[in-house]
Formats: C-alpha cells, sequence, structure tokens
C-alpha cells in the first residue's frame, strides 16, 4: 500500500497538471501563442438564429458574431457604444434617439443601417416566427399590440429620418432600456441574406448556417461540428477590429460536465461552463489558482405546466415548493456558495425585498396537500420532472425526487433529453415538471417577475393571473422607488403562493479559467466581451 502522502500528492499533481498552459502540446498553450480561446459552453446550441436563441450558451457565442446599438464595459457591464456611437434621451425617459457609427459593416461590407434594426425588431415581434423573447420587446410603444396581431407595423414606436439616425419610443420610462439592448432580442439581423433563404419569418431559415452567416460582431463563424465545437475567427469588415487581440474563439460543446473537467485538466480549455460539485473541494484544497466562484444574477428552478394532471391545484403545486429543503441542496449537493432560493428574484437588487413565501415548511406543505384530498400522495399521479443532460442537473433532480418521496409521498420520474428537445418540450407545453433557469437582462426586479406575465412568451407554463398582470403594469409606471417595490413584492407574493415556479436556488457561476486569461472579470450576468479579452503569460 503507498503511503497515504504519496497518494495525495498523485492527486495534487493531477489537480496541478490543470494549468495545461504549460505544456507545449495542448489547445491551451498553442491558443495562448496564437491568440486562440477555448470556451467549453455546455450543451450544444440549437441555432445560430439570436431572435430563436433563448440559453445562456446562445449569449456566450452569439454576442461575439452580433452587436447592437449598445455594448457593456467589461468590468461592471454598464452601457457602452456599440454600433451607436452616442445617443440622447428626452427629458421625460420616453424618447431615445441613437446616432450609428458610419464604419458598421456587416461581414459582407454593406453598411449598418438604423432600417437593419427596425426591420429586425419587426421580424422578431412577427407573431408567425413565434420568437420566445418577443416580449422583452414591448418596452417599445406599440410592440405588444402588433406581436398581438391587433395593429399595424407602422404604429410601433421606431422611426428613421437618416440611415444613421434611430428613434425609439417607449411604453414607460425605463432606467435600464440601454442595458437591455446588448441582449439577445435587441441583436440585428441580416435581413437581404434571411430573404434570400426564405421568408423572414419561417424558423429554420438557411442564413444561420456558418455556410451563410451575414453579421456585424467582431468575429464571424468558420465552422460548426454539431456537439463538438463552434469556430469562429476575427472579422477584418467590424468597424474596431484593430482593438479585438483574440483571432479565433473555439466554443467546445459538452453533455457532460465531468467530461469538461478533464479537458480542463488535460489543457484543452481556458475556461469551463462548469464545474461538477463532487471536484469542487478537491480544486479548493489542492489547486485554487484556477478556480474561479463569481456572482451571478439568476434563478436555478422549476416551471410547473398547470394544464397536466395533478398541477392544476395551486394548492398543490405550493406544497411541492414548500417541501424542498433548500438549504440542503445547496450545502450538501451543490457546495458552491449558492443561495437557497425561497423567492424567485434574487436577493441584492437595489433596496427589493423578495418575500420568502416558499421557504421550506413542511408541515404546511402536508397540510395542503391533505386540504387538495392528497394527504401521503394519495391519488395523485406521478409526475415526469424533465432536464436536459447535465450530471449536475441528474444530482438536483435526484435529490428533489428523493425529498417528495420521503417527505409528501408524491412520485416522481427523471427524464432525461438532450437540449433541444427540452426547448421543443417547453415551448409546446408537453411537460409536467421543467428544470429551467433565468438569468437576468438587466438589473431590476422586472427582469425576474415580467417573465410570468401572461403575454410573455417565456412564461411556458399556462398560468395567467390578471392581479399580477396588473400590478407590473402599474410597477413599470411608478418613479417613486418604495412604492414601485411594494408593487412587485405584492406580484411575487401571489407567484410564489399559486406556484407555478418553484425556485431552487440562486446562482453562483463556478467554473475553471486557466491563468493566461486575461479581461475575464467577475460580472454578475456572467457576460463577457470578448474584445476585452487576451492570452498571454
Amino acid at each position: 500500500m503507498r503511503p497515504r502522502w504519496l497518494a495525495l500528492a498523485g492527486v495534487l499533481a493531477a489537480l496541478l497538471g490543470v494549468a495545461g498552459c504549460g505544456r507545449s502540446g495542448t489547445e491551451v498553450a498553442a491558443g495562448n501563442r496564437m491568440q486562440v480561446l477555448h470556451r467549453g459552453i455546455g450543451p450544444d446550441l440549437t441555432d445560430l438564429d439570436p431572435q430563436l436563441a433563448t440559453q445562456a450558451a446562445d449569449f456566450n457565442v452569439l454576442s461575439a458574431l452580433l452587436e447592437g446599438l449598445v455594448s457593456e464595459d467589461p468590468v461592471d457591464l454598464h452601457p457602452v457604444p456599440g454600433v451607436a456611437e452616442s445617443w440622447k434621451v428626452s427629458d421625460d425617459g420616453l424618447t431615445y434617439t441613437f446616432y450609428l457609427r458610419a464604419n458598421a459593416k456587416w461581414s459582407n461590407g454593406r453598411a449598418v443601417t438604423a432600417q437593419d434594426f427596425i426591420g429586425s425588431w419587426k421580424r422578431m415581434l412577427s407573431p408567425k416566427l413565434g420568437a420566445s423573447n418577443a416580449s422583452q420587446l414591448y418596452l417599445i410603444q406599440g410592440a405588444e399590440a402588433f406581436n398581438r396581431g391587433d395593429t399595424e407595423f407602422s404604429q410601433v414606436g421606431l422611426h428613421s429620418s437618416d440611415p444613421r439616425v434611430l428613434t425609439v419610443t417607449l411604453e414607460h420610462a425605463a432606467p435600464w432600456f440601454l442595458s437591455e439592448l446588448s441582449g439577445l432580442a435587441w441583436l440585428p439581423v441580416p435581413l437581404p441574406t434571411i430573404e434570400k433563404y426564405g421568408p423572414l419569418d419561417q424558423r429554420g431559415n438557411a442564413w444561420s448556417t456558418t455556410q451563410h452567416w451575414v453579421g456585424n460582431g467582431a468575429f464571424v463563424p468558420v465552422s460548426w461540428r454539431r456537439g463538438q465545437q463552434i469556430v469562429v475567427a476575427r472579422s477584418p469588415t467590424y468597424w474596431d477590429h484593430e482593438n479585438v487581440r483574440l483571432t479565433e474563439i473555439h466554443f467546445h460543446t459538452f453533455d457532460s460536465v465531468d467530461a469538461e473537467e478533464r479537458s480542463f485538466r488535460s489543457g484543452q480549455l481556458h475556461v469551463t461552463d462548469a464545474l461538477p460539485p463532487g471536484k469542487l473541494e478537491s480544486y479548493r484544497k489542492l489547486s485554487p489558482s484556477p478556480l474561479r466562484i463569481d456572482p451571478l444574477l439568476g434563478t436555478y428552478f422549476l416551471r410547473l405546466n398547470v394544464r397536466r394532471p395533478g398541477l392544476g391545484d395551486a394548492r398543490i403545486r405550493l406544497a411541492l415548493g414548500l417541501a424542498v429543503d433548500r438549504a440542503t441542496l445547496v450545502d450538501r449537493v451543490l457546495r458552491g456558495g449558492q443561495a437557497p432560493a425561497d423567492a424567485f428574484t434574487p436577493p441584492g437588487i437595489g433596496a427589493y425585498t423578495p418575500p420568502p413565501v416558499q421557504r421550506h415548511r413542511l408541515d404546511e406543505a402536508r397540510k395542503l396537500l391533505a386540504d387538495a384530498g392528497h394527504a401521503g400522495g394519495e391519488g395523485l399521479p406521478e409526475l415526469d420532472l424533465l432536464y436536459n443532460s447535465s450530471e449536475n442537473h441528474k444530482l438536483i433532480a435526484e435529490a428533489i425526487q428523493e425529498m417528495w418521496r420521503r417527505d409528501l409521498g408524491i412520485r416522481v420520474r427523471l427524464v432525461n433529453e438532450d437540449q433541444k428537445s427540452t426547448e421543443e418540450a417547453r415551448r409546446a407545453g408537453t411537460y409536467d415538471l421543467l428544470r429551467s433557469s433565468w438569468i437576468a437582462d438587466y438589473s431590476d426586479p422586472s427582469s425576474f417577475l415580467d417573465v410570468f406575465r401572461g403575454d410573455s412568451s417565456n412564461n411556458f407554463t399556462g398560468w395567467s393571473n390578471a392581479d399580477y398582470d396588473t400590478m407590473l403594469f402599474r410597477a413599470a409606471r411608478t418613479q417613486e422607488p418604495n412604492a414601485r417595490d411594494a408593487l412587485f413584492e405584492r406580484a411575487e407574493r401571489l407567484l410564489l403562493t399559486e406556484a407555478p415556479v418553484i425556485p431552487l436556488f440562486h446562482y453562483t457561476h463556478v467554473f475553471l479559467i486557466q491563468p493566461s486569461v486575461h479581461g475575464w472579470y467577475p460580472t454578475i450576468l456572467d457576460h463577457h466581451p470578448y474584445k476585452a479579452v487576451s492570452l498571454g503569460d
């Protein structure tokens, strides 16, 4: 038997081998020399069309390929000029005028114009396209009515008097509006190119392949090997290409976080998307330098389909939420500094205090179940909990499954499918319980609570409540901070009591990063503008 210190040394050596930049034959070492970043992004993308994209991994790739009117500062994400070199805001906060830079171009050499943005947002709002994030544009005057088919696009608050001047009129003042403009829903798309391959509002249009791609971002796609990697290269037509240090980015896809960690340890990745919870303590103790635990303004939760058998009664849904021991989940399963989520909105957004409605209260959960006529789970059907492929998601699902079996007598079957299949089930409403996550688009309670408005294209639960919608409508038009927060609190309390969602924990981003990566700052949205990133010793 080897001495214990020798075995420990072996583990330490394996972990210290993580920084593959020291070995000349690795992807990391070659990438450092050639300014080629290798980034893990989790499951593969389903589409390169930004107007159909919904996942964090989509943003990680598409933010390299497209640029909005406004970009983000790499350190704190405050709005900085993008395609628009400047802008002005009316005194009442309702009208924004953007002045586009003369040298902003698409990758085919065509100038980026105000009409490109107007046409792109019209496509995004097209009812036939059915974009999940279309409701994010409801901030524009008349956008919701057009998306619902109630008015013509001419009634939407968009106007251009010049190819380089764009005026946007809002439904109500929104101090966070500029921060929204770097999000996927607001990015421009190349309308003439899309029309070459089919109708503008047709899903699956071939423009969003690497062969036909036209974009206006700092990078252009070179290749996409499904299930393996997406390669993008620095664009020579990008207006600020001289200040882009990286020559290429290789986005590596993984359905397995264990496999991703092994790739990092062997020097094939500069940055991972995640880390298996079981490896966290080893890195903390033996090799802390590549380990990062960054703040992340987001919530991991379950969607409940209120149209499915057994889930139409709010008492049953709330019982499920109250029976989740979130402290055990984050302390014993995840162990990455996540916070138990007994509300949907994370704490720390201004002075807003989310109501802790779904705090673990097992006696109350059992009483609710009995009041609904299902004491001990009697008479309830077996529920399916659908999650996309990931060892981390599986661990969480298994923990929830056991809590409900042990404490409520409710049987749950775990269903694992790939990312594309889970997205299709979410959109079609063919699920009982669905693993979900929401990362804020901007730092405001509305970025979370608007998801479950009755008219939200991101709701997917079948739940709607007129009182909830009214409170959010009033909050959006209330300027006094305390009164606004009070409306949000009442709305969130109603959401959590009706329980079409069960929040589980508020995120941190636990990942690995090579010391050779520079310009990768801890940001609350996990956005990292690639123009600021470089590689070196």
